[in-house]
């Protein structure tokens, strides 16, 4: 069953990145439509068409390798000048830039002249590039709405689960009361499970963690606690035991001394275990959320380069990687699977990979914006250049300058997909070889 789990995980995982590219090219394909330019595919995947149908002049289909997608739209860039007609010489990138050009020639011959992509005004150009990765945001702010306001955040409440009967020392090993093991403080109290925390020393509190931050901070200390029970508050008394824990910091790890010794404080212990509840969020968290999330994968897409190194020789010299760093595609599905063939309660399961496959779609939506062919980005460079170009021009009432020709920036499209293809490749190895892992 696990394994049977595991599978389905991936599965759900490559369902989902294809919606996911299927709405990505959505975004480009209904403002290209809505302005007039001629589409002549629509294709989810790469490779070998599955299948496909014809609607009007527009051909949609899936491939089979589910990677990414595409549409191809009349007139990308301008036609070439009568010039620069026939084969050109100069070697491997001239033939590139030549052949890019002719590849464009023929989508503007079979168009309408009017219905060509770079004949647009440019802010249409850049809705229209702009809407991809806008999609894939819209996506993700929609997946985190429904993890965080439908399904709700898994929260400790204050509601008493269970209460200890005994204080177990600590280094004694056992996990069961034996004789003559202290009373434990809540039992002592008379906190019973199902009771409701209201206050704690006379500060109201409305999460377990306020009221186990009060509890800790008193020490040998009797403090009045009130509890709701059946539905009427009741006040007790409570005198929470001395117990040793280490100091943490902001991010829950221990603190050190110039040693290297743990730090340690006194600290009060009660013996009481949180009800944990799913908790919904208002339905601004999503977006909220999202928008949070692309903050954080901009730092990473910033550092892409340095962090597929990290990786790779983390992978080489077998060291553990960086549960923070990149993923592949096959990464992002072995953690679906991993989500998938958890020993968890199957809500908890829908929001791991509710929470991935947002997650994935906030990165789509960063990694498309690099100013860089062939992204999105890079197009929406190209045209926003253009649109310098012409306003210069006009502010000093010179000629209109011809398009921007973006085909002479095919060399450095070629190396800028060499290196996608790259660092995609050690990523994919990564994950196979050595994984991040949730669990």
């Amino acid at each position: 069953m696990e394994i049977l789990a595991f599978v389905i995980g991936i599965a759900l995982m490559v369902i989902g990145l294809a919606v996911s590219i299927a709405l990505h090219e959505i975004g480009h394909l209904a403002p290209a439509k809505r302005f007039g330019v001629r589409v002549g595919q629509y294709m989810i995947g790469f490779g070998p068409t599955l299948w496909s149908w014809r609607r009007g002049e527009t051909e949609y289909g899936v491939k089979a390798i589910p990677l990414g997608g595409y549409i191809s739209m009349a007139g990308m860039y301008p036609p070439s000048p009568a010039a620069r007609a026939g084969r050109a010489g100069g070697g491997f990138f001239a033939t590139m830039v030549q052949d890019a050009r002719a590849a464009n020639d023929e989508t503007v011959q079979a168009a309408d002249d009017d219905r060509v992509f770079y004949k647009l005004p440019v802010y249409k150009r850049v809705i229209i590039m702009l809407g991809g990765p806008v999609m894939n945001l819209l996506f993700a702010m929609v997946l985190f709405a429904v993890l965080l306001s439908g399904i709700g955040v898994q929260t400790a409440t204050t509601t008493v689960a269970s209460v200890s009967e005994c204080v177990i020392p600590a280094d004694s090993g056992r996990t069961e009361c034996a004789p003559g093991d202290p009373t434990a403080p809540a039992v002592a109290a008379g906190i019973q499970p199902g009771d409701v925390i209201v206050s704690v020393d006379g500060q109201a509190v409305t999460t377990f963690a306020e009221a186990s931050a009060l509890i800790r901070s008193h020490p040998g200390e009797q403090i009045p606690i009130v509890v709701e029970r059946d539905g009427s508050p009741l006040t007790l008394s409570l005198t929470p035991a001395t117990t040793t824990a280490a100091v943490t910091d902001e991010q829950g790890r221990a603190v050190v001394d110039e040693n290297g010794e743990t730090v340690t404080e006194e600290v009060g212990f009660a013996g009481i275990r949180q009800e944990v509840d799913y908790v919904r969020e208002p339905i601004w968290a999503g977006p909220d959320a999202a928008l949070q999330r692309v903050g954080a994968v901009t730092q990473v897409i910033w550092r892409l380069p340095v962090m597929v190194w990290e990786t790779g020789v983390a992978t080489v010299t077998g060291q553990e990687r960086d549960p923070n760093g990149p993923l592949s595609v096959v990464g992002a599905g072995v953690l679906a699977g991993e989500v998938a063939a958890a020993e968890a309660p199957v809500l908890n399961r829908v929001a791991g990979f509710l929470s991935l496959l947002a997650s994935l779609n906030i990165a789509l939506f960063v990694f498309n914006l690099v100013p860089l062919l062939p992204l999105d980005g890079g197009h929406i460079a190209v045209a926003l250049w253009d649109g310098i170009k012409r306003a210069w021009a006009k502010l000093f009432r010179r000629p209109a300058p011809k398009p921007v020709d973006a085909t002479k920036l095919v060399p450095v499209t070629f190396v800028v997909v060499v290196g996608l293809i790259v660092m995609g490749a050690v990523l994919i190895i990564s994950d196979l070889v050595n994984p991040v892992s949730l669990f």
